[in-house]
Protein backbone atom coordinates (compact mmCIF):
# COMPACT_ATOMS: atom_id res chain seq x y z
CA UNK A 1 0.00 0.00 0.00
CA UNK A 2 1.35 3.50 -0.54
CA UNK A 3 2.49 5.90 2.02
CA UNK A 4 0.63 8.41 3.46
CA UNK A 5 2.49 11.15 4.83
CA UNK A 6 1.38 12.70 7.94
CA UNK A 7 3.07 15.44 10.54
CA UNK A 8 6.16 14.03 10.34
CA UNK A 9 9.07 15.04 8.43
CA UNK A 10 9.80 11.64 6.30
CA UNK A 11 9.61 9.93 3.13
CA UNK A 12 10.36 6.57 2.37
CA UNK A 13 13.32 5.20 0.20
CA UNK A 14 12.85 5.56 -3.31
CA UNK A 15 15.45 2.56 -3.86
CA UNK A 16 13.03 0.13 -1.32
CA UNK A 17 9.56 0.92 -2.47
CA UNK A 18 7.78 -2.42 -2.65
CA UNK A 19 5.26 -1.10 -4.10
CA UNK A 20 4.54 1.65 -6.66
CA UNK A 21 0.51 1.95 -7.94
CA UNK A 22 1.90 4.01 -10.81
CA UNK A 23 5.34 3.83 -11.84
CA UNK A 24 7.79 6.45 -9.72
CA UNK A 25 4.66 7.37 -7.22
CA UNK A 26 6.46 7.71 -3.52
CA UNK A 27 3.91 8.51 -1.42
CA UNK A 28 1.06 11.10 -0.63
CA UNK A 29 -0.20 13.67 1.68
CA UNK A 30 1.82 15.75 3.91
CA UNK A 31 2.26 19.21 2.70
CA UNK A 32 3.93 22.14 0.82
CA UNK A 33 6.43 23.47 3.70
CA UNK A 34 9.79 24.34 2.80
CA UNK A 35 11.26 22.03 5.46
CA UNK A 36 9.40 18.74 3.63
CA UNK A 37 10.30 20.66 0.14
CA UNK A 38 13.72 20.65 0.83
CA UNK A 39 13.90 17.16 2.31
CA UNK A 40 12.02 15.54 -0.57
CA UNK A 41 14.44 17.47 -3.01
CA UNK A 42 17.44 16.04 -1.11
CA UNK A 43 15.97 12.23 -1.31
CA UNK A 44 15.24 12.56 -4.91
CA UNK A 45 11.84 13.10 -5.09
CA UNK A 46 9.70 16.18 -5.47
CA UNK A 47 5.58 17.00 -5.64
CA UNK A 48 3.23 16.99 -8.78
CA UNK A 49 -0.14 17.75 -7.77
CA UNK A 50 -1.51 19.28 -4.91
CA UNK A 51 -5.57 17.66 -4.06
CA UNK A 52 -4.15 14.85 -3.69
CA UNK A 53 -0.53 16.29 -2.44
CA UNK A 54 1.70 13.29 -4.78
CA UNK A 55 5.17 12.77 -4.38
CA UNK A 56 7.41 10.90 -7.37
CA UNK A 57 11.11 9.79 -7.69
CA UNK A 58 10.72 8.68 -11.54
CA UNK A 59 12.74 5.66 -12.80
CA UNK A 60 14.32 6.11 -15.36
CA UNK A 61 15.17 9.93 -14.09
CA UNK A 62 15.61 12.70 -16.89
CA UNK A 63 18.69 14.62 -16.76
CA UNK A 64 21.32 17.01 -18.83
CA UNK A 65 24.53 16.12 -19.03
CA UNK A 66 26.65 19.23 -19.22
CA UNK A 67 29.45 18.15 -21.45
CA UNK A 68 26.54 16.53 -23.97
CA UNK A 69 24.47 19.57 -23.44
CA UNK A 70 22.97 20.36 -27.61
CA UNK A 71 22.98 23.86 -28.80
CA UNK A 72 21.98 24.10 -32.41
CA UNK A 73 24.12 26.48 -35.08
CA UNK A 74 21.14 29.37 -34.59
CA UNK A 75 20.58 29.29 -31.05
CA UNK A 76 24.47 30.08 -30.55
CA UNK A 77 24.30 32.69 -32.95
CA UNK A 78 21.24 34.37 -31.10
CA UNK A 79 22.40 33.79 -27.40
CA UNK A 80 26.24 35.77 -28.69
CA UNK A 81 23.85 38.11 -29.00
CA UNK A 82 22.28 38.47 -25.79
CA UNK A 83 23.28 40.40 -22.64
CA UNK A 84 23.42 38.73 -19.53
CA UNK A 85 22.90 42.09 -17.28
CA UNK A 86 24.88 42.84 -13.77
CA UNK A 87 22.98 43.26 -10.43
CA UNK A 88 23.33 47.13 -10.93
CA UNK A 89 21.63 47.42 -14.66
CA UNK A 90 18.92 47.94 -14.96
CA UNK A 91 16.44 46.28 -17.74
CA UNK A 92 16.19 48.04 -21.41
CA UNK A 93 19.84 49.41 -20.96
CA UNK A 94 21.16 47.55 -24.15
CA UNK A 95 18.32 47.84 -26.69
CA UNK A 96 20.01 46.20 -29.39
CA UNK A 97 20.26 43.22 -27.55
CA UNK A 98 17.48 40.71 -28.85
CA UNK A 99 17.20 39.47 -25.26
CA UNK A 100 18.36 40.92 -22.35
CA UNK A 101 19.01 38.29 -18.95
CA UNK A 102 18.75 38.42 -15.46
CA UNK A 103 18.55 36.29 -12.13
CA UNK A 104 16.13 36.40 -9.24
CA UNK A 105 14.57 39.85 -10.48
CA UNK A 106 11.08 38.24 -11.12
CA UNK A 107 10.54 34.91 -9.80
CA UNK A 108 6.78 35.68 -8.68
CA UNK A 109 6.29 36.81 -12.28
CA UNK A 110 8.00 33.81 -13.77
CA UNK A 111 6.32 30.81 -11.58
CA UNK A 112 3.31 33.10 -12.27
CA UNK A 113 3.67 32.70 -15.73
CA UNK A 114 4.96 28.97 -15.88
CA UNK A 115 1.40 28.60 -14.19
CA UNK A 116 -0.71 30.58 -16.54
CA UNK A 117 1.13 29.78 -19.98
CA UNK A 118 -0.06 26.66 -20.74
CA UNK A 119 -3.92 25.60 -21.42
CA UNK A 120 -3.46 21.46 -21.14
CA UNK A 121 -1.78 19.37 -18.31
CA UNK A 122 -0.49 22.47 -16.27
CA UNK A 123 0.65 20.96 -12.57
CA UNK A 124 1.66 24.15 -11.25
CA UNK A 125 -1.58 25.40 -9.05
CA UNK A 126 -1.90 28.66 -7.19
CA UNK A 127 -0.62 26.01 -3.66
CA UNK A 128 2.29 25.36 -6.06
CA UNK A 129 2.95 28.91 -6.56
CA UNK A 130 3.05 30.32 -3.04
CA UNK A 131 5.15 26.72 -1.93
CA UNK A 132 7.78 27.84 -4.14
CA UNK A 133 7.98 31.49 -3.92
CA UNK A 134 8.44 30.63 0.17
CA UNK A 135 11.28 28.58 -1.13
CA UNK A 136 12.23 30.84 -3.10
CA UNK A 137 12.16 33.87 -0.11
CA UNK A 138 13.85 31.01 1.70
CA UNK A 139 16.83 30.83 -0.94
CA UNK A 140 16.58 27.66 -2.46
CA UNK A 141 14.19 28.25 -5.52
CA UNK A 142 15.59 30.50 -7.97
CA UNK A 143 14.71 32.17 -11.75
CA UNK A 144 16.08 33.04 -14.82
CA UNK A 145 14.15 36.19 -16.53
CA UNK A 146 15.05 36.66 -20.63
CA UNK A 147 12.93 40.43 -21.44
CA UNK A 148 12.84 41.98 -24.76
CA UNK A 149 12.22 45.67 -24.87
CA UNK A 150 11.70 46.06 -20.99
CA UNK A 151 9.19 43.01 -20.84
CA UNK A 152 9.42 40.05 -19.52
CA UNK A 153 9.33 37.42 -22.72
CA UNK A 154 10.51 34.34 -20.97
CA UNK A 155 12.34 32.46 -18.18
CA UNK A 156 12.35 29.17 -16.19
CA UNK A 157 12.97 28.65 -12.70
CA UNK A 158 14.07 25.70 -10.85
CA UNK A 159 15.28 24.62 -6.86
CA UNK A 160 19.10 24.23 -5.90
CA UNK A 161 20.29 22.48 -3.26
CA UNK A 162 24.41 22.41 -2.97
CA UNK A 163 25.53 21.61 -6.66
CA UNK A 164 22.27 20.40 -7.51
CA UNK A 165 19.84 21.82 -9.70
CA UNK A 166 16.16 20.91 -10.64
CA UNK A 167 14.62 22.55 -13.53
CA UNK A 168 10.81 23.15 -12.38
CA UNK A 169 8.86 25.11 -15.48
CA UNK A 170 9.58 27.37 -18.34
CA UNK A 171 7.56 29.58 -20.05
CA UNK A 172 8.54 32.15 -23.23
CA UNK A 173 5.68 35.04 -24.92
CA UNK A 174 8.35 35.59 -27.32
CA UNK A 175 9.66 33.32 -29.57
CA UNK A 176 13.04 31.15 -28.75
CA UNK A 177 12.82 33.59 -25.04
CA UNK A 178 12.59 29.81 -23.07
CA UNK A 179 14.80 28.08 -25.55
CA UNK A 180 17.13 31.29 -24.70
CA UNK A 181 16.65 30.51 -20.31
CA UNK A 182 17.31 27.14 -20.86
CA UNK A 183 20.99 28.18 -22.45
CA UNK A 184 21.82 30.53 -19.72
CA UNK A 185 20.41 28.38 -17.24
CA UNK A 186 22.67 25.56 -18.22
CA UNK A 187 25.80 27.87 -18.62
CA UNK A 188 25.03 29.46 -15.42
CA UNK A 189 24.89 26.03 -13.73
CA UNK A 190 28.28 24.92 -15.58
CA UNK A 191 30.18 27.84 -15.11
CA UNK A 192 29.32 27.96 -10.90
CA UNK A 193 30.51 24.09 -10.48
CA UNK A 194 26.79 22.48 -10.76
CA UNK A 195 27.73 18.92 -10.89
CA UNK A 196 23.42 17.34 -11.41
CA UNK A 197 20.93 19.25 -13.38
CA UNK A 198 17.53 17.04 -13.08
CA UNK A 199 14.91 17.45 -15.43
CA UNK A 200 12.81 14.89 -14.04
CA UNK A 201 11.31 13.38 -17.41
CA UNK A 202 12.34 14.37 -21.09
CA UNK A 203 9.74 16.53 -23.02
CA UNK A 204 10.27 17.73 -26.07
CA UNK A 205 11.68 20.52 -25.55
CA UNK A 206 14.47 19.13 -23.64
CA UNK A 207 15.43 16.04 -25.92
CA UNK A 208 16.46 18.91 -28.61
CA UNK A 209 18.79 20.18 -25.99
CA UNK A 210 20.03 16.43 -25.69
CA UNK A 211 18.06 15.39 -22.24
CA UNK A 212 19.06 11.63 -21.56
CA UNK A 213 17.21 9.42 -18.87
CA UNK A 214 19.51 7.32 -15.89
CA UNK A 215 18.43 4.64 -13.39
CA UNK A 216 16.76 6.00 -10.36
CA UNK A 217 19.39 4.22 -8.69
CA UNK A 218 22.46 6.14 -10.46
CA UNK A 219 20.78 9.39 -10.34
CA UNK A 220 20.66 9.18 -5.95
CA UNK A 221 23.91 8.09 -6.33
CA UNK A 222 24.79 11.31 -8.04
CA UNK A 223 22.20 13.47 -6.23
CA UNK A 224 23.95 12.46 -3.02
CA UNK A 225 27.59 14.09 -4.03
CA UNK A 226 26.11 16.53 -6.04
CA UNK A 227 24.13 17.84 -2.69
CA UNK A 228 27.35 18.62 -1.04
CA UNK A 229 28.96 20.61 -3.51
CA UNK A 230 29.56 24.48 -2.12
CA UNK A 231 28.43 26.48 -5.19
CA UNK A 232 25.99 29.27 -5.18
CA UNK A 233 23.35 29.81 -7.71
CA UNK A 234 22.97 33.83 -7.28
Amino acid sequence: MIQVLGKKLAFPDPRHLKFEPEPGLVAVGGDFSVERLLLAYRNGIFPWTDDPITWWSPNPRAIFEFDQFHVSRSLQKLAKQCVVLEEHEPVGSNQDAPFEITINRAFSQVIEHCATSRNVGNWITSEFVKAYTKLHAAGHAHSLEVWHKRELAGGIYGVAIGGFFAGESMFHFVSNASKVALYFLCERLRERGYKLFDLQVVTPTTKQFGAVEISRDEYLDRLKTALFVPVAFH
